[in-house]
């Protein structure tokens, strides 16, 4: 194990790429620990507050990372060691902004919601790329030419390929073919040369209804496919995330906030629907009401007229 260290991380100077992927695992395991005993309120840990606002952990990752970032560049050239700590640090504030990725992405605190698992998916994203990085890997299958034009052009063209192959498989909806192409670049003529997923932006402008050559059979086959084989995947990846940073199982607020609107017109509807009724019922009183007065009206002229005639008779 020493041997396999040595070799691979400290000779070939990958020992700040190392500290950065353990302090990014490391806190970010750490901080999720300390917001599931929050949510569960047990004993002394709680949210930090300055007054009435809450102060996201977000912050002190921006902190933390600019501190790193910036003593990186300055102690790169002095000393290995101190670089490591660097990278380091950089890593633990990586962890605390990527941990509340959703809430950056989605301007409001959604923790807790099904949109906070967008942080579990980015920190995840973030651990592969660096272990891929740390075994060697290259993105986009980058290689040092061999110092002639014609291999600097074999080179650049490679990563023009691949760069292009990976934008359409992540316009796909393959997202993590999409990232772990990069370093594998075959995976990457897989995933473009596959059926796009029914949600992505690509079979919105191609295969849609809405597209200008809408293709109905690709459509259904992809659907097919997402509820056959995409399912269960999804599944398994939710169970091992909740497992890891705790379950997302708040509902959504723009769903609490629909579900209300539509409650509110339901609501609204059944109050016009009663004025209606009540109003037509009042009509239909004020009518019934007319027709006996008139009826009463028609009697009592009858009634008149009987009783004249039989004094004139008289």
């Amino acid at each position: 194990m020493d041997d396999f260290f040595r070799e691979r991380i400290l000779e070939t100077g990958r020992l700040p790429l190392f500290c950065f992927f353990v302090a990014l695992i490391v806190a970010f395991v750490l901080t999720r620990i300390n917001v599931r005993l929050i949510r569960a309120k047990i004993g002394w840990f709680g949210d930090v507050s300055v007054g009435d606002m809450h102060i996201h952990h977000v912050v002190f990752g921006v902190v933390l990372t600019l501190l790193g970032g910036v003593a990186g560049l300055v102690v790169s050239d002095i000393s290995q060691g101190w670089y490591a700590v660097t990278a380091a640090v950089f890593g633990v504030g990586a962890a605390l902004i990527l941990d509340e990725f959703a809430l950056i992405l989605h301007l409001r605190d959604v923790y807790w919601e099904e949109e906070g698992r967008a942080s579990v998916d980015a920190v995840f994203t973030a651990i592969a790329i660096t272990g891929l990085l740390l075994t060697g890997l290259r993105p986009l299958g980058w290689e040092d030419s061999d110092g002639t034009p014609r291999g600097a052009w074999l080179t650049a063209g490679a990563i023009v390929a691949n760069l292009v192959l990976a934008v359409v498989t992540l316009l796909k909806g393959k997202i993590w073919t999409g990232l772990v192409g990069l370093f594998l670049p075959p995976l990457l003529i897989v995933g473009a040369v596959r059926l796009a997923r029914p949600g992505s932006p690509w079979a919105h402008w191609f295969m849609a209804p809405g597209a200008r050559r809408p293709r109905p059979r690709k459509m259904a086959t992809a659907v097919h496919r997402e509820e056959r084989w995409r399912r269960p995947v999804i599944r398994v990846k939710i169970s091992i995330q909740e497992f890891v940073s705790g379950r997302h199982d708040l509902p959504s607020t723009r769903r609490l906030a629909r579900l209300q609107d539509r409650q509110e017109h339901a609501a609204g509807r059944d109050r016009h629907e009663y004025a209606a009724g009540r109003e037509r019922h009042e009509r239909g009183t004020g009518r019934g009401r007319e027709h006996a007065a008139d009826r009463d009206g028609r009697e009592h002229a009858v009634s008149r007229d009987g009783r004249e005639h039989a004094a004139g008779r008289e």
